[in-house]
Parts: C-alpha cells; sequence; structure tokens
C-alpha cells in the first residue's frame, strides 16, 4: 500500500471549492446509509461541520460531510464509542479535503485483522460501486488496494473506496509502481526504526504489558506517521509550478 497518499492538494481544494455542496440532509442521510436524526445529531456534537444555508434557508452538503459520515461509520466499526470519536476528530488538521477524510477512513479500517476478503470478478465490481474495466483493475493492483488469485482477488474492503477514486487520477502505471516501492521503501525503514525505539523502552517490562502496550501504540503511530507525511507532501506540492509562474 501504495499510491493512496499520492494526492495533490490544489486537485482537492479545486473540488472543494466548486460548489459540490448540492446535497439536501436527506440525500446525504440516503447516500450515507445513516437516518437524517443522526445528521443532525453529528452535527449538533460537532461531528460534522455545519452545512452551506442557501436559497430559502435551506442547508445544503457536500463530499467532505459525506466523507466524515464514512469516517465516523468506520470508527465506530471498531468500537470506539462517539466521545472516543470527538476526541480522534478534534485531532485531526482542520483543512482536510475529502480524498483526505478517505485516507484516514483507509488507515482506521486498516487497524482491523484479516480485513482482506477473497472475491469475484462480479463481487470486485460490486464492491467498486460501478463494471471495472481490465486496466483499472490493474491499476488498483499496481497500488496495492487489489492482489488476483487465480480467477478470483483478494481485495481490502476498507482501501477499494479510496482506490477507486483513484483511479481518475492521471498517473501511469509505471509511475504507479514507483511510486509505491517508495513508500514500501521509506515505510519499512520507519516501521524498523520506531519499533526498535519502543522495544529498548518497555524492554524491562512484562512480556503481557508490553503486548497491551504495543496494541495501543499502533493505531496512534500510525495516525501519526498519516498527519506528518500529509504535511510534508502538501509543502513539496506547493513548490510544484503553478500556471500564473
Amino acid at each position: 500500500m501504495i499510491l493512496l497518499c499520492m494526492t495533490t492538494e490544489n486537485g482537492d481544494s479545486a473540488a472543494a471549492g466548486t460548489g459540490e455542496n448540492v446535497l439536501t440532509v436527506d440525500e446525504l442521510a440516503a447516500r450515507a446509509g445513516v437516518t437524517v436524526r443522526t445528521v443532525r445529531f453529528y452535527g449538533t456534537k460537532g461531528l460534522l461541520p455545519p452545512p452551506v444555508i442557501g436559497p430559502r434557508r435551506v442547508g445544503h452538503y457536500g463530499r467532505d460531510h459525506l466523507a466524515r459520515l464514512a469516517l465516523i461509520e468506520e470508527l465506530q466499526r471498531q468500537g470506539m464509542t462517539l466521545a472516543a470519536i470527538e476526541r480522534y476528530l478534534r485531532q485531526l488538521p482542520p483543512d482536510l479535503t475529502p480524498r483526505d477524510l478517505a485516507l484516514q477512513r483507509a488507515v482506521v479500517a486498516s487497524w482491523a485483522p484479516d480485513a482482506v476478503a477473497a472475491v469475484t470478478r462480479e463481487e470486485l465490481d460490486r464492491r467498486a460501486g460501478r463494471p471495472l474495466a481490465g486496466g483499472e483493475v490493474d491499476r488498483l493492483v499496481a497500488m496495492g488496494v487489489v492482489e488476483r488469485d487465480g480467477d478470483g482477488f483478494h481485495v481490502d474492503p476498507g482501501l477499494l473506496r479510496l482506490g477507486v477514486e483513484l483511479l481518475d487520477v492521471p498517473l501511469s502505471e509505471e509511475s504507479i509502481l514507483a511510486a509505491r516501492n517508495v513508500l514500501i521503501e521509506h515505510s519499512r525503514t520507519a516501521a524498523h526504526e520506531l519499533s526498535r525505539l519502543f522495544h529498548d523502552a518497555v524492554a524491562e517490562r512484562d512480556p503481557q504489558a508490553v503486548k497491551s502496550l504495543s496494541a495501543r501504540m499502533q493505531p496512534l503511530v500510525v495516525q501519526a506517521l498519516l498527519t506528518t507525511f500529509q504535511r510534508s507532501l502538501r509543502e513539496e506540492l506547493r513548490k510544484w509550478p503553478t500556471e500564473s509562474d
């Protein structure tokens, strides 16, 4: 996994700023698979940003709200209470785009063990939400979202939605593979160094306590790595030339 972090700040910012708040509360609830009452409750708790008020004082919602609802759903699936979800969301950077939130959801989904599912080609299309062309499946394989297994596939459900969205990013399969290799190399180095650091810090503790601490630390470390990487990537992308340069 991959190219899932390779999203461009400019592309997401443009999407967020082009009036995509076009869903009514009923439409948002239907798209997210929750009730209108749930959407409004989350709003009062601060889990969702307020809607954009349009003509006739009608609130409109967009991709950001939909992505946040999907993230909340995944956090609940991991067993987190609403209070814990509130704390988690408060720790996120305030300027996350819908694609950033989808990446957060993919990371949260990766906390669950044995998340990979064996599916047929037809089931892969169904989970993707649309028929996938052969070349698109090849790109998902290159991203590490899908793995071929004979006539079937192994797929990480938590990553598939983001992988399908990234199919629209204009990068070749060769570029995806090169990016994946860079990410794998550096993530393995970071994992090794962090593991060594934490192991040395708790080496004298009871083995059961070490195991418990390890389980608690994993999501925190992953969250810290993700946030740090996103900020570093944005700093690099700001150096890219723009049309006005």
